[in-house]
């Protein structure tokens, strides 16, 4: 057989139960086959569909070979697994779609160099906006804000809960979403439209954890505790259910130009009501990449890969992602995080400090650009006195230093970033 076509579904069906959830790997269930004929089920993500390929003819001429290549190897791939799945001459990409037939490969036609058709998207780039009035520069931007995770009586069950001391409980999914209303009147004042993709402590898909056990029991290969399915059937609700319906709200309802996903950062805490605290802080932002192979096995995830590839996303992200993290970095004070070396679920990007590529379900399903925020620490020594005061005014002393709200420098920090971005990348009207 084909390394074009290679099955990896026995390891993807031993892996389902093994990886972190966010990439936990399941197949679909299908009839049995009629006799004498075959059928491979496509290898998908859990709750993932098999993709329409046709769309990707969209993208028919719109990009050369080498433009391609250097995405796919340089930022959306992290090793050669690819190229069992994707052929490359000067003509095209050959790929594999996951169908079960052999001939079940989408073409997709390269450009020549010098003749590119135009990239149809949904949304508006940096470069494509007209001048714009004086102090609004995102005028004619429509933003949606992502305030990451639910909070509420659901942080516990997203395990972005924490308690130290007698100090109020940090619940990161209702942090966000008092950073989100903090920065919204900031980037309407700037000029641009804003939508909200969560407005309070509640989930936006109307799956649950109950509904969800039967496809936890089904994604597992061997009988399992009640316990551990439940604890499955609840990370499949917020991980994934959670993640997946938020997409269908932007791309089909919202429709914005960029998306900028709230988060607070942590190191690995332990038991949440006795947590381990760290003495450091950082800052980095995440843009959609390094897909790793076992990623790119699986037929929807594959299909997002490109689609994103096609769309020039990454350009776009890159471009207004090294603005806010160098504002973000001069307001905040806060260094970069970095991986640990040889970390191979990640790609630096550009050789800038602050931008990684990571493939997220949220940066992936999104169409149009997302700029993923992961600020501060929850658990650092330096931050969670400032979590814990809350947002206020002007400046309170924290740790003998006045400091301003975190929040509050939150919003600020990102909308001055954009301020800056598109400030210096659009013309003014005169």
């Amino acid at each position: 057989m084909s390394p074009l076509l290679r099955s990896t579904l026995p390891l993807l069906v031993v892996l389902a139960l093994l990886l972190p959830v966010g990439i936990y790997l399941a197949v679909k269930k299908v009839p049995p086959p009629p006799v004498g004929k075959v059928i491979i089920p496509p290898a998908l993500s859990v709750l993932g569909e098999m993709p329409d390929w046709s769309r990707l003819g969209a993208f028919h001429e719109t990009i050369t070979r080498a433009d391609f290549e250097r995405l796919l190897t340089t930022i959306f791939t992290t090793s050669e697994a690819w190229r069992g799945f994707i052929q490359i001459d000067d003509a095209g990409a050959r790929i594999a779609t996951g169908g079960a037939a052999p001939d079940d490969i989408f073409h997709l036609r390269f450009a020549s160099d010098r003749a590119a058709m135009p990239t149809p998207r949904g949304w508006k780039a940096t470069a494509s906006l007209p001048p714009a009035p004086a102090g609004k520069p995102l005028d004619g931007l429509h933003i949606a804000i992502d305030p990451g995770h639910i909070g509420g009586e659901w942080a516990k069950i997203e395990e972005r809960w924490l308690l130290v001391g007698d100090g109020p409980p940090i619940l990161e999914g209702d942090m966000t979403l008092l950073v989100a209303n903090l920065l919204r009147p900031r980037l309407e004042a700037l000029g641009a439209t804003v939508s909200m993709v969560r407005e309070r402590n509640e989930p936006i898909t109307p799956l649950r954890p109950d509904s969800l056990m039967g496809l936890a029991a089904d994604a597992a290969d061997a009988p399992d505790t009640p316990a551990a399915l439940r604890r499955f059937a609840e990370r499949l609700f917020y991980r994934t259910a959670e993640i997946r319906a938020r997409a269908k709200l932007v791309n089909e309802t919202l429709k914005p130009d960029l998306v900028l996903c709230l988060h607070f950062n942590a190191d690995p805490w332990g038991d949440p009501a006795n947590p381990t605290l760290v003495e450091r802080t950082h800052l980095h932002l995440l843009l959609n990449g390094a897909y790793t192979d076992d990623e790119v096995a699986l037929a929807d995830q594959r299909f997002a890969m490109l689609d994103k590839l096609l769309r020039r996303t990454h350009e776009e992200e890159a471009f207004i992602g090294a603005t806010v993290a160098e504002v973000f970095a001069e307001k905040s004070g806060l260094p970069p995080f970095i991986y640990p070396e040889g970390a191979t679920h990640v790609r630096p990007v550009n050789g800038h400090p602050y931008l990684w590529a990571r493939n997220l379900l949220a940066n992936r399903l999104y169409d149009c650009p997302v700029i993923f925020m992961e600020p501060y620490v929850m658990n650092s020594t330096i931050d969670l006195p400032r979590l814990q005061a809350g947002d206020y005014g002007g400046l309170r002393d924290i740790n003998g230093i006045p400091r301003q709200s975190i929040f509050r420098e939150y919003a600020e920090a990102l909308s001055e970033g954009l301020a800056r971005h598109y400030t210096l990348h659009r013309p003014a009207i005169r």
